[in-house]
């Protein structure tokens, strides 16, 4: 969508222009009467408005549904404001008890800067490096001294901290709820007051933590943040949200191919979602693609591949994305091997199943998820039960290969489009 930068001569019109750019995708923006008046202020003052976004980086790795927000950021930079990725190397310390019914398991620091270097890398295939500032909470939070958190603190009130859902949930249950938890929905909160944000984004997921920011803000004398939230994308299952952890995540350094035929192996209507928060195209856009579709002008088929070629050449490139097309055609299609599979060699002794003390047999599920194939065991198990596996080209729904683990097996290993060679090497 082409947009002129915001001016102190834009009309009514083009607020109104800007506002459904802005809009677009969005669940609620509180308030949307604050955002224009924030918009149409820096229009006159020629002030870009501050813009942000925080990110813990508690897994190495971003997938698809971290780029509903980065896009929204994007449309925030096409309209000329400032937008700042921030990465909560200190909140993710303690970690976003949003959405969790149990404590969650604290990271060490050298996993949390790890991680955090892998995001900066990513976020930059979306974002615009030289209109984006890159910022670290640990470098005002970890300077508070006892005193500092004391008087935080004191600027919200317990009862108003148990009302989010997660916390009066455990507290109903009679589950623990652990002190340093209540800091961090204080800690995000402040960081908006230190980076002085017009705008906070965030999932529906996060709202309560984006309110506090509004909140603090009026506490420590500054114009209240608008709070925009986008909403949760589902995974590749088109149930629960994507996640690496449920196996129905797609992620921003996955091969092209694989990212290609995962969005491929999405539903005909959760098609049309990935279009809205995954694009720029407009709901008009959308729309009139549907009814082609639904009125047998065009296939669906080739608007989800159109989809596919689009997302694959943003995190990659346009020709890898039309060689994963091609692949697809390929593989999927015709029923041929994939020109290129990558190898694996994995110790037997790591996915045997043993039989008084000899291996004479391979635990799939295991193997799979050693291989990469799958998130986690359970995830594997669970993909051979549906029939989705294949091993040398022939469908396996049990869990246990029985092999000659003496010397070396090779096996080509399947799971829906992707594909492993994988070379079992026996115990030395």
């Amino acid at each position: 969508m082409e947009l002129e930068d915001a001016s102190p001569t834009s009309t009514d019109a083009e607020l109104d222009t800007h506002m459904e750019y802005l809009r677009k995708g969005a669940v609620e923006i509180i308030r949307e009467e604050e955002l224009r008046q924030k918009l149409l202020h820096a229009q006159q003052t020629k002030a870009p408005l501050r813009v942000k976004a925080g990110f813990d980086p508690t897994a190495p790795h971003l997938h698809l549904g971290h780029t509903v927000l980065l896009r929204k950021l994007k449309h925030f930079q096409d309209l000329g404001h400032t937008v700042i990725f921030l990465i909560g190397d200190f909140t993710g310390l303690i970690g976003d008890p949003t959405g969790r019914t149990v404590t969650r398991p604290p990271l060490s620091r050298e996993e949390v800067a790890a991680n955090a270097e892998t995001y900066k890398a990513q976020v930059f295939k979306i974002l615009d490096a030289e209109k984006t500032e890159v910022a670290f909470n640990s470098k005002w939070l970890s300077a508070l001294s006892s005193e500092d958190v004391v008087r935080l603190c004191s600027r919200y009130s317990v009862a108003r901290i148990l009302e989010r859902d997660d916390f009066s949930n455990r507290y109903k249950k009679g589950l623990p709820i652990y002190t340093h938890e209540l800091l961090y929905p204080l800690f995000q909160g402040y960081d908006s007051v230190i980076l002085k944000a017009d705008v906070e984004m965030g999932g529906t997921d996060q709202k309560f933590n984006l309110l506090v920011g509004r909140e603090l803000q009026r506490e420590y004398g500054q114009s209240s943040q608008v709070v925009l939230t986008m909403p949760i994308l589902e995974g590749t299952d088109g149930v629960q949200k994507m996640s690496k952890s449920l196996g129905n995540a797609i992620g921003l350094t996955e091969p092209p191919s694989e990212m290609y035929g995962k969005i491929m192996s999405i539903s005909d209507d959760l098609m049309y979602r990935y279009w809205e928060l995954l694009t720029d195209l407009t709901l008009a856009e959308i729309s009139a693609m549907r009814q082609k579709a639904s009125s047998g002008a065009v296939n669906p088929m080739s608007i989800k591949m159109d989809l596919a070629r689009r997302v694959v050449a943003d995190f990659h490139s346009p020709q890898q994305a039309r060689q994963a097309e091609e692949e697809f055609h390929r593989v999927v299609q015709r029923h041929e091997q994939p020109q290129e599979v990558e190898t694996r060699s994995i110790p037997v002794a790591g996915v045997a199943a043993k039989t008084d003390g000899a291996h004479q047999s391979v635990k799939l599920d295991r193997l799979l998820a050693t291989a990469g194939l799958a998130a986690s065991v359970s995830e594997a198990a669970r993909k051979v039960k549906e029939g989705a596996v294949s091993v040398n080209g022939e469908r396996c729904k049990e869990l246990i290969l029985h092999l000659d683990t003496s010397r070396p097996q090779e096996l080509l290993l399947k799971i829906s489009r992707r594909h492993v060679r994988v070379v079992l090497e026996p115990d030395k």
